[in-house]
């Protein structure tokens, strides 16, 4: 079993019709693992989570809500993975996991990062320091709240201080940035456009799934493209034609 997660800042799961909406997309992904960013949700109930995705063999993290702010959900199927550990961070929530069909063990951390530069290296600091707690593969996504290079925002040609310190802790946890496929930003207010939102694993990660890719899925209901990353790869079959509305 290759794993399949689906990373997408939703703007909010407070509203039946878009958690209705959520639950229709992630029954067409069959993804195994979920991280939903900024749910401003202060709590994640059973029933919560069964409205927002139909697996009945769900588990589930998750952080509080700042207010009407942040929050972090984490769910996976227990028929494909089970959990050993967690972590709930300010930014970050991190659990330890064990593939059913061949025990491989890995850890996965679903991230929603600030967005002010003098409070990014918190961050930095609280991925360092789970990354330094468990001597296994990682993979990490979500939405960063940062850019690493002026190419992933339009309009842009400056490097600032705080993309430099995000690809500083990208080579001090030796992870991977991969290449991602279906277009090069992640969000957009319709004017401006960045890349926001990916996952970074580990290269023993890469090791077990070698053909894993990322790529960015149609943009519903957030101003935040989902990405999913596959660990089995592109998968062949038919292909749809889609306007995107810019």
């Amino acid at each position: 079993m290759k794993p399949k997660i689906v990373s997408w800042n939703v703007r909010g799961l407070n509203e039946n019709n878009k958690r209705s909406c959520i639950k229709n997309l992630l029954r067409e992904w069959r993804v195994d693992i979920v991280c939903l960013q900024e749910t401003k949700l202060k709590l994640v109930t059973r029933k919560i989570v069964r409205s927002v995705w139909h697996c009945p063999y769900v588990d589930w993290v998750y952080l509080a809500s700042n207010g009407a702010s942040g929050g972090i959900l984490v769910m996976w199927d227990k028929r494909v993975m089970m959990k050993r550990e967690e972590f709930i961070g300010e930014y970050t929530v991190t659990v330890s996991l064990k593939m059913v069909e061949d025990n491989f063990l890995w850890a996965f951390a679903g991230i929603y990062g600030p967005n002010v530069d003098n409070v990014r290296h918190q961050l930095w600091e609280e991925m360092a320091g789970v990354h330094s707690w468990w001597d296994l593969p990682w993979c990490i996504g979500g939405d960063f709240n940062i850019t690493r290079f002026p190419s992933e925002r339009s309009g842009d040609s400056r490097i600032r201080p705080a993309m430099t310190e995000f690809s500083d802790c990208i080579f001090e946890l030796n992870l991977v940035d991969l290449p991602l496929i279906g277009g090069p930003f992640t969000w957009s207010n319709s004017q401006t456009w960045s890349r926001l939102d990916r996952f970074l694993i580990s290269p023993e990660w890469e090791c077990q799934y070698p053909e894993v890719c990322q790529r960015r899925l149609p943009r519903i209901c957030s101003d935040h493209f989902p990405i999913v990353l596959d660990g089995g790869g592109i998968q062949s079959g038919r292909s749809y034609f889609k306007f995107e509305n810019m």
